[in-house]
C-alpha cells in the first residue's frame, strides 16, 4: 500500500465521520443555544436543565437522519472494501 492511498482513505474516513455526525451536532448546538437563551432570560441557573432537551434532540435526529447516516456509512465501507479488493487482487 502506498502512503498516498492510506492518506486518501484516512481523509475520506474523517470526512465521512464529520458528514455522518453533523446533523446530530448541529441540532444539539441549536437546542443548547435556545436553552441557554431561555435560561438567561428567565434567570434560571440550573446546570442540568440543558441536558434533557439536548438528549431528546439528538435522539430525534438519530431517528430522522438514521437512514441517511446508514447509507453514508455503507457507501464508505463499500468504497473501502472495493479499493482494497482492487489493490490486493
Amino acid at each position: 500500500m502506498s502512503t498516498e492511498f492510506v492518506i486518501k482513505i484516512a481523509g475520506e474516513a474523517v470526512y465521512t465521520v464529520l458528514k455522518a455526525s453533523s446533523p446530530m451536532l448541529v441540532l444539539a448546538l441549536v437546542v443548547g443555544l435556545l436553552v441557554s437563551i431561555f435560561q438567561a432570560t428567565t434567570q434560571i441557573q440550573e446546570q442540568t436543565l440543558a441536558f434533557v432537551p439536548k438528549i431528546v434532540a439528538v435522539l430525534l435526529s438519530v431517528l430522522i437522519f438514521g437512514p441517511w447516516i446508514l447509507t453514508t456509512l455503507i457507501d464508505f465501507t463499500y468504497n473501502i472494501l472495493n479499493n482494497l479488493y482492487k489493490y490486493v487482487g
